[in-house]
């Protein structure tokens, strides 16, 4: 079974002014780094559920190892999983490594469909649209439930319209800045920022995104006024940091990791609230200062609603066991990713509470689309 990560996961707490201490220099190796200066007071974090809450709903009942699943989709000569991004990115490594295991342990076809464009909203609609035999499946992230405040209209709704199959597995993201600012930790990070307001700059893959999310809420807890510069993908995102076109960014551990190493970028902290396997030596946001801040990219499997409850039941035991298959572990670990796989009811709480964090972060700063 999968208590491990059950056991693992923690519940966010809320951030007050009274948690912020005096910095007191410590060493960001294996010690826990001084909070932010009493001038870079906090706001309190949005309302949400936490991932540790979600997960507590996971308890999902597998055939004995070595016992082959049914077909989830009898008649259907083959399922798709669409992903609403172009390939190679997070959403995509995962659909195509879930989709060959899926075929596996089924026998049947099961292969990955990009449908991309309008920040997944295409290949969301796509899936909305189709026919609830279990035949279309959608693998989506963050801009699934913030797109609907940032965008204002999108012509589907992500609770309403979708059947939850399993939370499949999140990944925590590391600030890192270039190396021209002279910054080495959170405080002296946030200190710049407020006595330069709008100077520092921070890249993302987009409005919306993985990378765009954490810098808004960072920004909001610390109100601190730095400029979003949005770029077409992850990729130029990092090359722009890298580059020292924008002074910093939120980027995906596996993505950051050989930069942080080599030295071409600095890390800060990582938005987890435990400190990653991949990188031990590198604190939290928490415990830099930012008291209950949590972010993870997460990766949703879902069905268009309507789909036949032991459809979604067989789908369900096929997207478990393959995310606990060995081999499928040990890459996601290598991606600075934790594979899960819940029940139907614990993703189906996440997006809800997902999408009520977001919208009211969406709605407090004025964020849009851009």
């Amino acid at each position: 079974m999968f208590s491990l990560p059950l056991q693992r996961a923690r519940r966010a707490r809320p951030a007050t002014a009274d948690a912020v201490h005096a910095h007191r220099g410590a060493s960001v190796r294996n010690e826990r780094p001084a909070p932010l200066s009493r001038a870079c007071r906090v706001r309190r974090l949005p309302a949400a559920g936490s991932l540790a809450t979600v997960l507590a709903l996971s308890v999902v009942s597998l055939p004995p190892a070595g016992v082959a699943l049914a077909q989830p989709v009898p008649g259907a000569k083959t399922v798709r999983i669409v992903v609403p991004f172009p390939p190679g990115g997070s959403v995509d490594v995962i659909a195509r490594l879930m989709a060959a295991k899926m075929t596996e342990a089924s026998g049947q076809s099961v292969i990955v469909d990009n449908r991309s464009g309008a920040t997944g909203v295409i290949g969301t609609e796509f899936v909305a649209r189709a026919t609830p035999d279990g035949a279309t499946l959608l693998l989506n992230t963050l801009p699934f439930v913030v797109n609907v405040p940032l965008m204002g209209k999108v012509p589907y709704d992500p609770i309403r319209d979708f059947a939850p199959i399993s939370l499949v597995a999140t990944s925590p993201a590391m600030l890192v800045t270039h190396p021209s600012v002279p910054a080495r930790n959170l405080k002296e990070l946030i200190a710049i920022a407020r006595s330069k307001p709008g100077r520092l700059t921070y890249s993302s893959s987009g409005s919306g995104s993985n990378l765009h999310i954490p810098a808004e809420l960072m920004k909001q807890l610390t109100r601190a006024d730095i400029t979003h510069v949005p770029y077409k993908g992850g990729g130029p995102a990092l090359t722009a940091v890298l580059g020292g076109e924008v002074d910093m960014s939120f980027i995906s551990l596996v993505a950051v990791l050989p930069h942080v190493e080599a030295k071409r970028l600095r890390p800060i902290a990582v938005t987890s609230l435990r400190r990653v396997p991949l990188a031990p030596e590198i604190p939290t946001l928490d415990e830099s200062g930012l008291k209950g801040f949590e972010f993870s990219a997460w990766f949703a499997l879902m069905a268009p609603a309507g789909t036949p409850p032991a459809t979604i039941a067989a789908l369900n035991q096929l997207a478990v066991k393959t995310m606990q298959a060995p081999e499928i572990r040990d890459r996601l670990a290598r991606e600075g990713a934790e594979p899960l796989g819940t029940a139907p009811e614990a993703l189906g709480a996440l997006l809800k509470s997902e999408l009520a964090r977001w919208t009211r972060l969406v709605q407090e700063n004025g964020l849009k689309a851009e």
